[in-house]
């Protein structure tokens, strides 16, 4: 096992770290938008967005580890 990082992991800690800001961002905007909503909706809002970055986040790490 080489200690120099591969390219696959370089670009995918990139595209992570891009994606999940993309992510916060989207989330944090359709958030605002059910400000006025119930709280049981605004909670179910933010568990499902809270969990949902996690599948794409597996996929990728999982890419990168078959380098």
């Amino acid at each position: 096992m080489s200690a120099v990082p591969s390219r696959r992991n370089a670009i995918g800690m990139l595209a992570l770290v891009v994606g999940l800001v993309a992510y916060a961002l989207v989330a944090m905007v359709a958030g605002a938008a059910l400000a006025e909503a119930h709280w049981l909706a605004q909670f179910c809002f933010y568990v499902v967005a809270g969990l949902a970055w996690l599948w794409p986040a597996r996929l990728l790490l999982r890419w990168m580890a078959r380098g």
